[in-house]
Formats: structure tokens, sequence, C-alpha cells
């Protein structure tokens, strides 16, 4: 209802609560409209002001010059009517129009000059500075490409005014300038206090953190590219305001082969293709998408299914051609305007930028199966010889050492003989099926196929009469039925035909002319003690001692043939799966001996690159033992190793999520985040969702810890995006990371959101303790919302889930933190409403502390002191809530030195009180000298900093 001038204004206040976009342009439009009846020029400057916001803010660049020319005739007209913040608006909103005219290739260059003197003018004649001026004419001389350096100049040597525009801002069109002139390390020097997060304003730091992109790619600062993409386009999806922001993420994933994100951000953007309120901004958006789908074609997938503008169905390459037309004609509308080519030329300098990386810069967020295929790691180079004879030679060489690099090998091989090359030798198309056999295992796990080439490697060997080779490729057969972990009667025949080959094997080794050849017969052994060892490491922690046994026994008898035979990796192999084995059954001194063995075993024999795996499950085992240092030390020998000897099939990615488990243990935060995001890479590249998902809840933890919420909330949104697809439990600690994450970077509505989510979920948990929990989060985020209505409901939720299954350790921060947020937002008004939900936090510790299972409750009751004197001092009834630390800092003492840190708040806020509001320094400085010396005898040392400063703030007093 906006029947009165009251009620207009009642309206204006609450659509200024509103998030940008259409719905608070329409209001603000239908406000004036209402403000329109009544002879109020106050609450029309209002209305008038809120909707040229509206339109600033929601892209609408046409619509706010005729709303301002209305704004400047009320104020030459009726000046009293404007509140000293509406007149400094009027001063400021020129800006606003300079810009808006100069983003619309219909208004002549002339208007806008005119514009430009008008704004002069003004500010001449109100006494203000004239450097915003001198940024508009700058803004117009880059945009057209005329005296840039002269028009900069003029611009970036003046000194702020109190009509500048904010420092932030001001920082961003100082870098793009140097960007534009091709210095990206002066753009990153003048940006570095946006980009670390000491400058910020509405528009900063997501706008600066798009135009740094490429620069910080191109710098070689990849991680915080990364950051910058994660964080910067989290604030900037789905803007209407942002389109110029999304197409620079948008050639950011182009040209950095990240073709799948891009195309999920095209997809989550694709109203801007409508955006032709603000031209300029739609130029830039158009050229980046045109950016990324050229990039699609150009990789010949021109024809896979691309979101475009609604109404109909678009490729990659429809699309393209529809982009293409329709930004080129954009772009010379803009020059024929100007009557320069810089803006075109801009755009097509944009077109011919190539990728800026050899391979994929890892993101860490779920996206679409990536259309352009990552390169594999990159072998050592490998020489083909040309002859026949030699290329055979020298494959079976890498072989028979284990030295990776023989594939280029093997595949020349197999294109002489698909070409009708001779075969120097008969055996090696025989060799060649084992070759591509294991090849489909180790990559792809196309066990079929695998297993069909395997058969057909042993029918051959058997045709030349190659028995012992033939069993080989029979016990590597039998052997894939255990890899691919099929049904246990398929295993059950494995194992059998596994058997009678070991014995065919024993029978052909002990004949008089040795029947089969060293290497095939340890093969054999090999594959037996591979299959019981998986068997093993199934049925543990609760093996039959029977299992264990034939186990053990078909390990030693490896080991001992391989030492029999001198052939020491053999025996390392019996080695590592023993360290294994012990490792699961927690004998780690015992794992570690058998392990480190194993490895010096083929170090020492000169074939280092045998034992890359073993230098893993090294690491591994010294993680157990909590040695983090030497087991990142380990992870890094064996990646470092594996790139060394072009070990394709090496597990990037398992050992990038065990350094990323390292590093977090060490402290180091930002180098967890870095290995975890390759791994993450490294699992969605290998179709490996599961393993995808944990390596990304366990990524986000790592950005949160290391500063960085932003990008670890982008991270768990992106996973979350695909929730369906996720085990519930995973799914449940996605949610509940995205609801805190949300919340430390104070969006709580959307934080209240997921804690809602997870609350129905877990309604129905068997641990009922997991519910309690999540409705005191919900309850939380909804107070610090200021959705008073919906946190109380939750609230009683909360406490409702606690009577069945009690969590002191949430209910009362919720209620504690409860209280504060309303006398935040509500006053001292609100301290009788906060003081009875402490007295409730009161009720329940005094409960718990007397139950059949008594709860030690000194730090909660400490808190709920605390908090209670926090209200009280805010109401100004200081002696009370002198009382009241008291106590608190008498409770924490029951905690022992654990307790010191919070004890020192208590003291702190003491001393304030003591020594500010109620005129008692003396006493102040007594209490915070006993204080210093409980902190400083804890090793609290930044504590007892703090408050020594304040006890010589206050003595000062004295």
């Amino acid at each position: 209802m906006t029947d009165t001038p009251q009620a207009v204004l009642e309206e204006l206040r609450l659509n200024n609560e509103r998030p940008y976009g259409r719905q608070r342009t329409v209001a603000a439009e239908q406000l004036v409209d209402a403000a329109d009846q009544f002879d109020d020029a106050e609450l029309l400057v209002t209305a008038l002001l809120e909707l040229m916001e509206a339109y600033e803010y929601d892209a609408e660049p046409r619509k706010s010059p005729v709303v301002f020319a209305r704004v400047l005739k009320l104020w030459d007209d009726k000046p009293e009517a404007f509140s000293e913040w509406e007149a400094g608006q009027v001063f400021w909103r020129f800006k606003w129009v300079a810009a808006a005219l100069l983003r619309v290739p219909e208004v002549p260059l002339e208007a806008v000059r005119q514009w430009h003197e008008e704004m002069r003018d003004r500010y001449r004649g109100a006494g203000h500075g004239l450097q915003p001026y001198y940024g508009m004419r700058y803004q117009l001389a880059a945009h057209t490409g005329a005296a840039v350096e002269d028009a900069y100049d003029l611009w970036a040597t003046r000194p702020r005014t109190e009509l500048t525009d904010c420092a932030a801002c001001e920082v961003r069109h100082r870098a793009v300038h140097q960007v534009l002139l091709g210095d990206d390390d002066a753009a990153l020097t003048e940006w570095e206090p946006v980009l670390t997060g000491e400058g910020t304003c509405s528009e900063e730091p997501h706008t600066s953190q798009a135009y740094a992109l490429l620069p910080l790619v191109r710098a070689g600062r990849l991680d915080e590219a990364r950051s910058a993409h994660l964080a910067g386009y989290r604030r900037s999806r789905g803007r209407s305001a942002t389109g110029a922001e999304i197409g620079l993420h948008l050639e950011f994933c182009a040209l950095t082969r990240n073709e799948g994100r891009g195309l999920e951000v095209l997809a989550e953007n694709r109203e801007l293709f409508g955006g032709a309120s603000d031209p300029l901004a739609h130029l830039d958006f158009l050229t980046g998408a045109e950016v990324l789908l050229a990039r699609l074609a150009d990789a010949g997938h021109g024809d896979a299914e691309v979101s475009g503008p609604p109404g109909r169905g678009w490729t990659a390459a429809s699309l393209l051609d529809h982009v293409r037309t329709e930004a080129a004609a954009l772009a010379a509308r803009f020059d024929g305007r100007n009557g320069t080519s810089a803006v075109g030329d801009r755009r097509r300098a944009r077109l011919t930028r190539q990728p800026l990386l050899a391979e994929p810069l890892p993101l860490g967020v779920r996206a679409p199966a990536v259309v352009t295929p990552a390169p594999a790691q990159a072998p050592a180079a490998t020489e083909i010889p040309e002859d026949f004879a030699e290329l055979v030679r020298r494959a079976r060489e890498h072989r028979d050492t284990g030295r990776p690099g023989d594939e280029p090998l093997w595949h020349r091989i197999g294109e002489r003989l698909d070409a009708g090359a001779e075969a120097p030798d008969p055996k090696v198309r025989a060799e060649l099926a084992v070759h591509r056999g294991l090849e489909f295992w180790n990559r792809d796990e196309k066990w079929t196929a695998g297993r069909a080439l395997m058969a057909e490697a042993a029918a051959l060997f058997e045709e030349l009469g190659c028995e012992g080779e033939a069993l080989g490729a029979r016990a590597r057969l039998a052997t894939s039925h255990f890899r691919a972990e099929e049904p246990a009667e398929v295993q059950d025949a494995a194992w059998a035909s596994l058997e009678e080959i070991l014995h065919r094997a024993e029978e052909l080794r002990s004949g008089a002319d040795g029947g089969i050849d060293d290497r095939d017969y340890l093969l054999v052994l090999h594959c037996r003690t591979s299959c019981v060892h998986h068997r093993l490491t199934e049925a543990l922690p609760e093996a039959p001692e029977e299992l264990e046994r034939e186990f053990l026994d078909a390990a030693h008898a490896l080991r001992d043939a391989a030492d029999a035979l001198g052939v020491p990796h053999r025996r390392a192999v019996a080695l590592s799966m023993l360290g294994h084995v012990a490792a699961r059954r927690e004998r780690l001194d015992e794992a570690e001996a058998l392990v480190r063995e194993s490895v010096d075993l083929v170090t020492a024999a000169g074939e280092p690159w045998r034992g890359n795996r073993n230098v893993l499950l090294l690491a591994q085992i010294t993680l157990q033992q909590e040695r983090h240092e030497e087991a990142s030390d380990l992870v890094h020998r064996a990646v470092a190793d594996a790139v060394r000897w072009g070990e394709t099939d090496f597990p990037h990615g398992p050992a990038k999520g065990m350094l990323g488990h390292a590093r977090m243990h060490l402290g180091d935060a930002e180098g967890a985040a870095r290995a975890l995001t390759e791994a993450v890479d490294w699992f969605d590249r290998h179709k490996d969702h599961e393993e995808a998902a944990s390596a990304r809840l366990q990524l986000a933890d790592a950005l949160s810890c290391a500063g960085r919420a932003a990008d670890g909330v982008a991270v768990l949104e992106s996973m979350l995006g695909d929730a369906g697809s996720l085990e519930e439990r995973l799914a449940a600690q996605a949610r509940l990371s995205l609801g805190r994450g949300l919340r430390a970077l104070g969006e709580h509505r959307a934080a209240a959101q997921e804690f809602l989510l997870l609350a129905e979920q877990t309604a129905d948990w068997p641990e009922q303790d997991i519910h309690t929990m999540v409705a005191c989060d919900a309850a939380s985020a909804l107070a610090a919302a200021g959705s008073w209505e919906a946190a109380d409901t939750a609230r009683e939720r909360a406490l409702a889930a606690h009577g069945r299954a009690p969590r002191h350790d949430n209910v009362t921060p919720m209620l504690c933190e409860s209280a504060q947020h309303l006398m935040d937002q509500q006053g001292a008004d609100a301290l009788d409403r906060a003081l009875a939900l402490l007295a409730t936090a009161d009720e329940l510790l005094a409960e718990a502390a007397v139950g059949e299972e008594p709860v030690p409750v000194w730090y909660h009751q400490g808190a709920v002191r605390y908090r209670r004197a926090r209200c009280l001092a805010e109401a100004e009834r200081f002696e009370e809530a002198l009382g009241e630390l008291e106590a608190s800092i008498a409770g924490y003492a029951e905690g022992g030195p654990q307790a010191e840190e919070p004890r020192a708040e208590s003291v702190r806020v003491a001393a304030m009180i003591e020594g500010h509001a109620l005129g008692r320094p003396a006493a102040a400085v007594t209490r915070l000298g006993d204080a210093i010396r409980r902190c400083e005898q804890a090793g609290h040392m930044e504590a007892a900093r703090i408050l020594a400063a304040l006890r010589e703030q206050l003595a000062g007093r004295g």
C-alpha cells in the first residue's frame, strides 16, 4: 500500500534492503510513480535517487541520465528538499551519468563532452575539486584511444577529493591502464592492495579480480589467478551488471584450457545474451564468449551443445556465428560513433590470444566433462629406431628392466605390424598383445578388451611352443579379475586357474630342460602373490588366519625364488606387499623396514624407477606415524621421479592427496590447497568421482584455513551442484562445510538455507546429536541474518533436539550468539530478550552438571557469563557487567592452563569497564598485572601483549 507519503517512504526503505536486480529496479520505478502523486519534493528526491541507484547496479545505463535530469531540476529549483547526504549524491552521480552516456553508442561523443563540461562547471560552482572530472575525461580517452597518456596524466597526478571514486576503484582504473600499455608487472603492483583484500567496496575486489586474471597467469602467479577466478566469479555470477566481468572469466577459462568450466559459466549466465541495456558491457561479454566458443570449434567440438540465448538449441559452432556477428556489429557501432578503431581493435586483440598454458590450470571446482582433453604427463623422450629388429630389441629392453617410456616403441611396433611389415621374431605379435592388454588395464580399466588381448597373447605363445610365456599371460589374465573386484565366484574360479598355472610352472621348472624362463616363473609367482594379497587386504581387519598364512606363504615363496634366481625387483615386490599388510595391521615399524628395503633393492640394482610406487607407500606409512615433513618429502620424491622417468600411469591424484594431508598437518594450508587442487583435477580427468568429491572436501577445508574462505565456498558450491551423485554422508559434510563457509563470509541468509536443508536431511539419522548440531547452526545463522521470527522457530527446534541428544558445545554458543546478535541489531531495547536466552543457557548447563553423566561445563558457564556481561555493558549497566565478568574469570579458573586465553579475554573486558566506564584505572591495572603473569606462564604471549598494552594505556589515565 502506497497511499500515503509515509507508506511510500517505508516501501523505499524495504526496497533498499533488496539485492540489486530486476525485482528491485521494477519496484523502484513503481515507487517513483507513487511518490509523484504527492506534492512532496523530499519524498520524490529520495525515490528518484533510489531508482537511479537501481539502474546503475542493474546494467541500465540508458535510463539513468533521464532520471538524473529530474534530480538536477529539483536540485536547481528546491535545494532544500535534499538532505545533506542527498546533496552530496547530486555531485557524486554526475560521474554515473558521464559513464552511462559513454556506454551507449547511439549517444554522440559531442553529447558526452557537453556533459563533461556541465560536470566541470557544477563542481567549480560548488567549490569541489576537479579530479573526478579529469577522471571522466580519461575514461573517454581510454575508450576512444585518443590522447590517452595526456588524459591519464591530467587525472592520475591530481590529488583525491571528497568526490573521487573510492580508492579501490581508482586502483583498478590505474591498473587496467597499465595492462593496456602491456605492463602486467606494473599493473599487478598497482592492484596489490585490492587483490590482497586491503581495499574493498561494493564493486571490489571482484571487478579487479576479473581484470587481473590474465595478467596473473602471464606473470606465472597461478595460485592467485585460480583464487581470483573462484572468489571473483562467485561475486559476479548471475548479476546483470557484471557482463564485462563474466566475459573476462570466460576468456580466462578458454586460455587456461578449462573449456568445460567455461561452458558452465556460460550456462549460469545465459541471461546476459539479452543485455542490450549496457551495450559496452554486452560487447565485453560477447567477446569473452567468442574466445571460448572459437577454442571449442578449433578443437573440433563445434557440434557440442552449449547454452545460448533462450528459445532454441545451440551448438558451439552456431552460437559462435551468432555471437561473432552481433559483437562485430556492436563494435562497429562504437567505432563509428567514436571516429576511431579502438573498440574494435581491443576486441580483435582478445580474439587472437592463444592458450597461455600447455596443460589445463587445475581449478578444484567440478565442471562438465572436459571437451578438450588434458594432455597426459609428458614422458621422457624415447628414440624410435627405424630398423624393425632394433625397434623390437629396444622395446624388450624397456620391458625387461621395467623402465617407463616404452609405449612409443610398442605403438610403433603395432603400426608396423598393422601396415603389413614382417616381424623380425614370431613372438612379437604375442608380446604386442600383452603390452596392449596391460595398457588397457593400467589406463582405462577396459577389462573386457584387455582380457581379450591377454587371451590372444596366451594362445599365440602356445602356438609358438612358448609355454612359459603363455603361462605368464594366463596368470595375468586371472589376476585381472581381482584388480577389477569382480564377484567372489569369478575370483574363486580365477584363483583355481592360478593354482593350476603355478602347478604347471613348477612341473616345467623341475623338468630336465628347465621348461620355463626365470622371468616367466617369477611372473606367475608374482601374480599369485598379488591375488592373495588382494584377498587379504579386502578381508582386513577381520581376515581369517588361514588367509593370512596363505599370503605369507605366497609372498615368502616369491621372495625366496627371487633371491635364488638373483632378480632383486621381484624380491622388492614381495617385500612391498608384506610391508603393506604390516601397515594395515598397524605394525608400522615392521612395515617401514620392509618397504625401505624394497626401495633400496631396486635402487642398488640400477633400476630406481621400479621403486616409485613403494616410495609412495613409504610416504603413506610415515604419514600414519605422523612424520609429516618426511612424508611430504617422500611424496615430492615419488612425483619428481615419475616425471623424470616418464611414468605415465603414476597415480598423481592419490599422491597429491597424500601431500595435501601432510602439508595441512605441517600448518602449510596454501601448500595443501595447491596439492589438493591438483589431486581433484587428476581424479576428475580419471573419472573417479568419489575420490574427487572427497578431495574437494579436503580442499575446501585447506582453502578456509589458508584464509581463502570464498575460494573454499566456490569449491563446495560446485560440488553440491551435483549433490544427487554424492554419497549421503559426504554430501552432508559438504553442506555443513558450505554453510559454515558462507557464515564466515557474512552471507548469513545463504548459510541458514544450507543449514536448514541439512537439518531436514539429518532429522531421521540415528546420530541425533548431529541433527542437534546442525539445528543450532541454522538458528545462529538466522539470528545473524536478522530473520528473528525464523530464528526463534529454529532455536526452539534446536533446543528440542538438544533435549533428545544433548550438544552443549553447540547449544551454548548458539544461545550466546543469538543474544549478541539481538544487541547488535536492536540495541539496548533487546536486553531483556538477550538475558532470557542466556538464562536458558544457564539452566541447561546446570542440568548437565548434575545429571546421570555430569558434563564439565566450566568453559560454557564462563562463556555465558562473559556474554551476559557484554550485553549489560552495552546497556550501560556497568556494575552488573563487572560482576558477571568476575564470575566468568572465576569460572575459567577451574579449567587450568587451557582456560587462560578465554580467561584473559574476560579480564581484558573487565579492565576496560573498570578503568574507563567506572573510572577505577588503578584497580584495572592491578587486575591486568596478575593476568599478564598467568598468560606468560601458560605461554600465551600474544594475549599477554594485548593485556600489557591495555595496562600501559590505563596506567597513563591513573
